[in-house]
């Protein structure tokens, strides 16, 4: 029983940071000055690992379930942070975008927190938004490419 609560958070956890790192910066921009227009100043926290840019290895499998390659590297940006009520925060963004990981290890943290309600609504509505608005934009830019092969049966051939 007490595994399957830890497994339910994890997942929420999980699905949360997942937003928050996929997060579109305008929307993670528009999203932090609502919440500080509401709550004034963003809280305070220490920094366990400053953002730090790197390279992460990207792995593919062959035909999707085949054998592991490595298909390339790509830049990331981490960073971890404590909040001062004792949450801790966490993100792996990809890309160069510090701002980007501080704020989502920020909100990583908030969410573990009392205020998890309030940044729900805030912060994770508004992205959840956005990227099914990029989903379906791309979904049709996609179907615009789509090409419907029709075979014809010559009369010969009867």
């Amino acid at each position: 029983m007490e595994s399957q609560t830890i497994d339910i958070a994890q997942s929420a956890r999980a699905s949360w940071m997942s937003l928050l790192a996929k997060a579109p910066t305008s929307v993670l921009i528009a999203a932090v000055s609502q919440y500080t227009q509401q709550y004034g100043l963003l809280p305070a926290y220490t920094w366990l690992r400053r953002p730090e840019i790197g390279l992460a290895m990207v792995r593919a499998r062959t035909g999707g379930t085949g054998q592991q390659f490595n298909l390339g590297e790509m830049s990331l940006t981490r960073c971890a942070l404590r909040l001062s009520s004792g949450q801790m925060g966490v993100s792996y963004v990809a890309g160069r975008d510090a701002q980007h990981a501080e704020w989502a290890a920020l909100f990583d943290a908030l969410m573990q927190s009392d205020s998890a309600k309030q940044i729900e609504q805030m912060i994770l509505v508004p992205i959840r938004h956005a990227l099914a608005a990029q989903r379906v934009l791309a979904e049709a830019r996609a179907a615009v490419t789509k090409v419907d092969f029709m075979t014809m049966v010559r009369g010969e051939n009867e």
